[in-house]
Order: structure tokens, then sequence, then C-alpha cells
């Protein structure tokens, strides 16, 4: 799966306060890869990794299997009313597939999206510099990481992070702007990636972690049918999604 290019280095954090459940611990485990490829890109997202640039990660935590890995079965999924009615909100708005990219545009709306969620959710805001930005969000893309750009009168108001993978999206980051919280922003970008996975035959949308007692994350299991990833396989173990 890696080629001559493909420089992992392995590395796991120290305990830290879990972002997700009050009370509880994390420990991260990471790989930096310098030039992932598809086929690499593929086997780690389906064994429960997440991308964010170079870096892959995954909760390697203590007595908490709290994090589950969650993929929504497109073949079989059906759209309910709750589509028809994000979709007549979104009258009006302009769509962009293309690589990742950063500008004043992407920074500015990040931010105000997350002193939002600080006030909403009691996130912990911090100020993302441009270069942070670029590693977590532009870098390390390669070929099959894409942004898709939400616009309403040529103004920017949504940026989805996703990778195309050989049998499905996986659905990075999403981040919108709270003035137009009104057109249900978040559960139209899941609805615009099964869209797509439609479109190219695809089989999966890779959602990310779903945590049953988490705010942020709880509405993953309402896009059902789904798959729950068992374990946390290494690379030379099949993913066993059930």
């Amino acid at each position: 799966m890696t080629t001559p290019f493909s420089r992992i280095i392995e590395f796991s954090t120290l305990e830290t306060k879990c972002s997700y459940l009050d009370g509880c611990k994390t420990r991260m485990e990471y790989k930096y890869i310098d030039n992932a490829t598809m086929e690499l890109n593929q086997a780690l997202i389906e064994r429960g990794w997440r991308r964010f640039g170079h870096y892959y990660s995954r909760p390697q935590c203590q007595n908490c299997k709290a994090c589950l890995s969650l993929r929504i079965n497109i073949k079989n999924y059906q759209f309910s009313r709750s589509f028809k009615r994000a979709f007549k909100k979104a009258e009006g708005i302009r769509y962009v597939i293309q690589s990742p990219t950063i500008s004043t545009e992407h920074l500015e709306l990040y931010d105000k999206y997350h002193r939002h969620m600080e006030e909403k959710r009691g996130w912990q805001y911090y100020y993302l510099k441009p270069q942070s930005y670029h590693e977590l969000y532009v870098s390390g893309a390669q070929n099959f990481g894409k942004e898709v750009l939400y616009f309403q009168d040529d103004k920017l108001i949504g940026v989805d992070l996703i990778d195309f993978l050989d049998d499905g999206i996986s659905s990075i980051y999403f981040y919108y702007d709270p003035d137009y919280e009104k057109l249900s922003l978040g559960r139209l970008s899941i609805y615009e990636q099964i869209i797509l996975a439609k479109e190219y035959d695809l089989d999966w949308i890779y959602l990310g972690y779903y945590v049953e007692n988490c705010q942020s994350l709880k509405y993953k299991a309402s896009y059902q049918p789904y798959q729950i990833l068992q374990g946390n396989p290494d690379l030379n173990e099949d993913a066993i999604w059930v």
C-alpha cells in the first residue's frame, strides 16, 4: 500500500482532556505520511483513521470505546422529507468542487464559525493561523482531497473538506457562516456528499466518529442505514464493518 515516496512517522500523544465527553481522557495515535497514495488513504480511512493534512489520527483511549467509526450505506440510502426541505431552503446556493485552497474568505469564515460554536456548544475557541489552516486542510490532499464551496450571491457561506476514495467519500470537516444557519447547511453538506456518491456509483460516506452522548457527533446515527467499524484493525488486518 505504500510507495518508495511514502515516508511514515508514527507517534502517540499523552492523555489529555476529552473534547467529546466530560470527565473523560483521550489519547490519540498518529501517522504522518509525506506522500500518501490513494490506495493507502483508502486503507487507512477504511480502518478508522481520519486525515487532516499529512496527519492521520484515531483514538487510542484506555477504558473507553465511545468513538465509533460510522459509514452510511449509499446503495440502500433513501432520501427523507428533510432532504426536500433542505434543498428547498437552499435554492439559489451555488456549489464549486475543486482542490483545497486557502484565502482570506476561508480564514474569516472558519474563525466566525468557531466563535459561534464556542457560544452555541461550548467548543474551545482558538485562532487558527494561515499556516496551520494550510497544514490541516490544504496540504496532503494529493489527487483525492477536494473542497466543496457553497456560495450565495457570490458570498462564501460554507466549506466542505472531503476525500474521494475507491469505494466512497470520506467526510473530513465542514464549516459555515452562522448567519445562514436557517439553511441547515450542515445537513445540506451531507446530502450533497450522498448525491455525489450516488452519481459516481460509490458505496459509502465515511462520516468519521459517532459518539452517542456527544451533542456535536450523535446526529450521525440519523443517516441510516449505516455500518460501524469493529475495533481498531491494523493495515495488515481486515476491516470488519457491521
